[in-house]
């Protein structure tokens, strides 16, 4: 399995991180061949310690053949204008090791022009933009967006090279139709009636893919588990597994999730492969 999305972490109020070996027995016991190491912190909206590329970078020269590392920056960074070159250090990331950008956790508005400036350079060096989206400008961290994701698909057509890979609540509530201003930043449950704006996406522009990690990615799936099956096999080459956790002791409901599933046939071995494990190979250009 690969996991699409992992962080090493220090929150507000000093919780213990997880690092080097740790990390990896976590990993083990969860049966996690490969992990997407994300930076934290890069944008100060977030409610953790600085822990950058450079970092992660230094944990992937490590452990090479377990960790695939991501590189980030905020968009304000420079000279806080859509004009700003990242050439340079998005060079540097690529050629450090870096096989994306993100997560983007910057609160500004997803089509704000000095986000559709990073992005457009991140998509001239290769690098997939994996981000946390919230509903709305201030009191939390994630580029913003209104119900029905107009921001996010003006990026995704003005945008056509870079590839986005979506997660959080703001993300995966729309996947329903009914999706409300009162619910979509958080976990909504019940029956998906008819399937949402997320579905649209999917299926209109082939830059877009889905991270299932998290509570978010989890309810998803779980709110109508019949609906969810369907869902992953109609879009079983647009979605990523993940977990999205920083601390060893935290549930990982995901990784059972997708073994019993597949196990009990609720969803194919093939689509099991490519959301485990095949896609991200794909769409990160991974060795097998």
């Amino acid at each position: 399995m690969i996991d699409i999305h992992m962080h090493i972490v220090k929150l507000w109020g000093g919780r213990d991180d997880l690092k080097g070996k740790a990390l990896m027995k976590a990993m083990d016991r969860r049966g996690v061949d490969r992990f997407v190491l994300l930076p934290s912190g890069v944008s100060p909206e977030v409610p953790c310690f600085y822990f950058g590329p450079e970092d992660v970078l230094k944990e992937y020269r490590k452990f090479p053949d377990r960790i695939i590392p991501f590189c980030d920056v905020d968009p304000r960074s420079g000279q806080n204008s859509p004009d700003t070159d990242f050439s340079w250090i998005l060079g540097y990331y690529r050629e450090a090791g870096a096989r994306g950008l993100g997560e983007m956790t910057s609160n500004l508005y997803f089509d704000d022009p000095r986000c559709l400036n990073l992005y457009r350079q991140a998509g001239k060096f290769g690098f997939p933009v994996l981000f946390h989206l919230y509903d709305k400008l201030g009191g939390s961290y994630g580029l913003a967006d209104d119900r029905g994701l107009p921001r996010l698909e003006r990026a995704l057509k003005e945008c056509p090279d870079t590839i986005f890979i979506g997660h959080a609540m703001a993300f995966w509530s729309e996947i329903s139709s009914d999706v409300t201003e009162s619910n979509r930043a958080g976990y909504p449950s019940g029956p998906v009636k008819a399937p949402g704006r997320l579905q649209v996406l999917l299926k209109k522009y082939p830059n877009l893919y889905g991270d299932l990690s998290a509570g978010s990615g989890f309810n998803a799936l779980n709110r109508d588990r019949e609906y969810g099956y369907r869902f992953l096999g109609e879009f079983q080459d647009k979605l990523m597994f993940g977990t999205d956790i920083d601390a060893d002791k935290e549930e990982v409901p995901h990784v059972n999730y997708f073994r019993e599933i597949r196990d009990g046939g609720k969803i194919s071995e093939t689509a099991y492969d490519k959301i485990t494990e095949k896609n991200a190979i794909r769409v990160l250009k991974l060795k097998g």
